[in-house]
């Protein structure tokens, strides 16, 4: 039996669709006003995540420090500093070792995570509440979790409705070009 490419990928997007057309639009209005107050108040805006949700804050902390202007530090990328808290102390504290040095009062937090439930990022959330920052999360229905421990102790919970990891990890980065894209049209760039 041949495999069906052409139904497999229809049923992707049909899932992906849906999920497109379920995600919290206020949620997401919430994350960009969370945004917009960190840039007018001159904070800076901190990314942590996992794997393919460890991609996407690389990915937008690129984007959002060229072309919003906003100083975006993605956690994932600083590999010496990272590894450094693995090594020294444990891997559950690889973010929040760095937040700890970086995270300043009023600054945003944003974790990405597909079941809102990895030690490392919760540590993470829990040393930039410490510091005085606001936090947000992109999480998902991984493993049934609707958006996991992260959900619950963030400001700003987006949480994905679907339980497929790719389509969570999809929807970060579509979320965080809607936000970055909103933010410049607000702006008028």
């Amino acid at each position: 039996m041949a495999f069906d490419f052409d139904s497999f990928a229809e049923d992707y997007l049909d899932d992906l669709k849906r999920t497109l057309s379920e995600v919290s639009k206020s949620q997401i209005e919430s994350l960009w006003d969370e945004i917009n107050t960190v840039s007018v108040n001159g904070g800076t805006i901190h990314m942590i995540g996992n794997g393919g949700s460890a991609a996407t804050p690389s990915h937008s902390a690129g984007d959002w420090s060229k072309e919003l202007g906003i100083p975006t530090i993605a956690h994932t990328d600083n590999i010496s500093s990272f590894t450094a808290w693995a090594n020294d102390t444990d891997y559950a504290n690889v973010f929040a070792g760095q937040l700890s040095t970086f995270a300043k009062f009023g600054d945003l937090v944003i974790a990405y995570s597909g079941s809102g439930n990895s030690p490392n990022v919760l540590n993470g959330i829990s040393a930039a509440k410490k510091a005085g920052c606001r936090t947000a999360a992109i999480t998902g229905d991984y493993n049934g979790g609707n958006g996991g421990k992260l959900a619950e102790m963030v400001d700003v919970a987006i949480v994905v409705p679907t339980t497929s990891m790719e389509r969570i990890e999809d929807m970060q980065l579509i979320i965080n070009h809607i936000v970055k894209e909103a933010t410049k049209a607000s702006h008028g760039k």
